[in-house]
């Protein structure tokens, strides 16, 4: 083998294309569901692919993943979701009381889904459920009357489990963002695009936004009743979550408009001025031109002609 043959060898060997997330999915032996969720928690990280605009993972993520203490064991135990019944089993709790503790925000869902009847099933990390049970802070929220406060909260119809959510899935967005602009489009996705256009009056912008924007893998078709339940879900609608919202988006802005403007289509070069014409002695003119600029050209000449014709 030649020298130049083995360095290609290893070039080859050395540069690794990333792979898609099914492909990841499946070398880590893991689910498309549990695979995304440990992209969500950070658990496994992910590069952009400015080809496809999809997310991909690298060899070395690969390898690392694997080589994790415990693995495949210990991550599958990080990303266990449950539903409301199998989560008040590891806290020692009811159902009842497990779902009014999600309602007032003390338990934070990790992902969603809609069962047959379009009703949205919340579920949450096992190993986050335990904890919680175990601080010595919150026995009392474990058992016996539920403090007043809460009470109330409940009585007004408050349910923090979408909008504590959306706070996890945006600090996952904002940890795949590659640069200011990508951290922008990763607040404006969670923002109703009417809140957007008032704070971005720029078309350019709010375009370039929108084709950054994360897009999340498909709920049924579009504008389909899936769809804009799950619209429903992932657009911010708590105001003081939208005043974060926008505020960071506008923080954010600043920031992208000083690393580089938004991309604007390219502007039509302006129309070229025509050539002034050029004097007819420096162009071929028509023949009836010719004879008439001649003529004019020798006036005393065809009189003296015209003399000696009559004579």
């Amino acid at each position: 083998m030649t020298s130049d043959t083995i360095t290609q060898a290893a070039d080859a060997a050395a540069v690794r294309p990333p792979i898609t997330p099914s492909g990841a999915a499946r070398e880590l032996g893991l689910k498309r569901g549990e695979f995304d969720l440990a992209v969500m928690l950070g658990r496994i990280r992910t590069v952009g692919d400015t080809g496809s605009g999809q997310r991909r993972v690298s060899r070395e993520e690969i390898d690392r993943v694997r080589g994790s203490e415990g693995f495949p064991e210990s991550l599958r135990k990080d990303i266990r979701a449950v539903g409301t019944t199998e989560g008040a089993k590891v806290m020692g709790i009811s159902p009842a009381r497990f779902t009014r503790l999600a309602r007032v925000g003390a338990l934070t869902p990790v992902k969603f889904y809609l069962n047959r009847y379009r009703a949205v099933v919340w579920l949450y990390l096992a190993e986050e459920l335990r904890q919680f049970a175990e601080i010595a802070a919150n026995a009392g929220l474990l058992t016996g009357r539920m403090p007043a406060a809460l009470r109330a909260r409940l009585e007004e119809g408050q349910d923090l489990r979408a909008r504590n959510w959306r706070g996890r899935y945006a600090d996952c967005l904002l940890r795949q963002a590659e640069d200011p602009w990508e951290r922008a489009a990763a607040m404006a996705s969670l923002l109703d695009p009417v809140q957007i256009a008032e704070i971005i009056r720029d078309p350019y912008e709010r375009a370039y936004l929108n084709r950054l924007k994360p897009v999340p893998r498909t709920h049924g078709a579009p504008d389909s009743p899936v769809a804009r339940i799950v619209e429903r879900i992932t657009t911010a609608d708590d105001p003081d979550e939208i005043r974060w919202l926008r505020s960071s988006l506008l923080i954010g802005l600043v920031q992208a408009r000083v690393q580089r403007p938004a991309p604007r289509p390219a502007q039509r070069p302006a129309p070229q001025p025509m050539p002034e014409r050029a004097s007819l002695a420096a162009e071929p003119a028509h023949p009836r031109e010719v004879v008439l600029d001649a003529s004019a050209q020798e006036p005393r000449g065809l009189r003296k002609w015209l003399r000696r014709r009559q004579a």
